[in-house]
């Protein structure tokens, strides 16, 4: 007989949870694995609120597992540890990212992209490697093996830097890869939201000219006075792509919706970059003439592995890089929802974990 999510663990743990594919998020009882001797146990202070927990709760991509519990940018106090953890001890502040678990053999796994390995099993919605279901952080507390578990640094505040687990090392680990780090060159960042604002943040902090790229006017005085941008252009105004074209050295696409690349490209000069990390939910079209004609490359990029995600948390320590956020409470969490799909907010959501989580 299948076991209840309630009973299915020894330890008791309180959430909220979507149901079916309507998204609504309720309040939750389920359980969590007992410690285990590489696991870390972990209070939950704040959960960062991401796209994809939007499009997961909804079932946008296919493979919702519910009852889902939502949220993989946790930041919480170590509360326990097993006795082969070494990296952690209680009431350290840490971090818990998209991932909870991978195989730890493949040729991925060896080269710290644990990201990329088959048999990665994620923070939410997805099995665990005893068969049972994994729970996200819109919850009191979670265990995890401290492999895949990160010192978040004292001086980055929990709340504003609880979305650098995701949306941080989802920008920055394409820019380290494909170059993107040299004093100097020109970036243009496509959308302005929740990835967009912090790579916009990075480019500054790597030295490089940063230019946003919207559709939204209304988004040009954020961009260059409260995020540092140097230059705004309208996508929609012919004339500023016009003069534009030719001039960057590198586009990171943060667009999620359906858009045309072409005119990215054009703004590209020879031997560009145009590397994509939005994840529309249909193909797009790639024009094969300009990327020839300019020798450019389309690249692609998911998040990091644990190594490179401790490096860019220890990076955002050092240049006081956190994410502009807006601080909810669990219970708001549906209108928070039906706000992110219209893309209204500034620039990530975050929830108030500890402070709103009551039975």
């Amino acid at each position: 007989m299948t076991k209840s999510p309630e009973e299915e663990h020894p330890r008791k743990a309180f959430g909220w949870a979507a149901r079916d594919s309507s998204g609504i998020l309720s309040p939750f009882n389920f359980s969590r694995r007992e410690n285990g001797d590489d696991d870390v146990t972990i209070k939950i202070l704040y959960c960062g609120v991401c796209h994809s927990d939007l499009h997961c709760a909804k079932n946008e991509w296919g493979f919702t597992n519910y009852p889902v519990v939502p949220g993989h940018e946790i930041v919480g106090i170590v509360t326990k540890t097993g006795k082969n953890v070494t990296k952690f001890k209680e009431g350290d502040q840490v971090g818990v990212g998209v991932l909870v678990g991978s195989c730890r053999k493949c040729e991925c796994c060896q080269q710290d992209l644990e990201n990329y390995c088959p048999r990665c099993i994620f923070t939410y919605s997805a099995t665990y490697h005893d068969g049972t279901k994994t729970y996200g952080g819109y919850s009191n507390m979670v265990v995890v093996d401290q492999h895949f578990v990160l010192q978040f640094p004292d001086n980055l505040p929990p709340d504003s830097g609880a979305p650098l687990l995701c949306a941080g090392i989802t920008v920055y680990s394409p820019m380290k890869y494909y170059g993107m780090t040299e004093p100097g060159k020109h970036l243009g960042v496509a959308g302005l939201g929740g990835l967009g604002h912090i790579a916009v943040k990075f480019g500054k902090a790597f030295g490089l000219k940063v230019t946003v790229i919207s559709s939204s006017p209304s988004k040009k005085n954020e961009a260059i006075d409260r995020l540092g941008a140097d230059a705004f252009l309208l996508s929609s105004d012919p004339a500023q792509i016009k003069a534009a074209l030719g001039t960057m050295d590198f586009i990171i696409d943060t667009v999620s919706a359906v858009h045309p690349l072409a005119p990215l490209l054009a703004l590209l000069k020879l031997n560009g970059k145009l590397i994509t990390v939005g994840l529309p939910n249909k193909p797009l079209e790639l024009p094969i003439f300009p990327l020839a004609m300019g020798r450019r490359l389309v690249g692609g990029s998911n998040f990091g592995g644990l190594k490179e995600t401790q490096e860019m948390l220890d990076f955002c320590a050092n240049h006081n890089i956190t994410s502009d956020i807006e601080l909810i409470r669990m219970e708001d969490i549906n209108t928070a929802y039906e706000r992110l799909a219209k893309s209204d907010v500034r620039y990530r959501f975050v929830i108030d974990v500890e402070n709103s989580l009551s039975q």
